[in-house]
């Protein structure tokens, strides 16, 4: 047989369930929020891409040249080709 419980457990359990559902409700929020989640993204990769003084890291440099450098390629390549 399940045993009574007093009322000031039951409001403890209460109180208990409305914190956890609170915090279920907040985490869907968040999951539901695009643009906060966009911006966090932004600053994340902001943050990846930098140093802590806000310059660029050398091996993103490095990888922008490679990508110029290939587009520049591939341009001069098919213009040649075109003629």
């Amino acid at each position: 047989m399940p045993e009574q419980k007093s009322p000031e457990e039951l409001e403890a359990e209460v109180a208990l369930q409305r914190e956890q559902l609170a915090g279920t409700v907040d985490d869907l929020a968040a999951k539901l929020d695009v643009k906060s989640q966009a911006q966090q993204k932004v600053a994340d990769l902001k943050d990846s891409a930098t140093t802590d003084t806000g310059a660029p890291r050398p091996e993103v440099l490095a990888a922008g040249g490679s990508l110029a450098a290939m587009a520049l390629v591939l341009i001069v390549w098919r213009l040649r080709r075109n003629r």
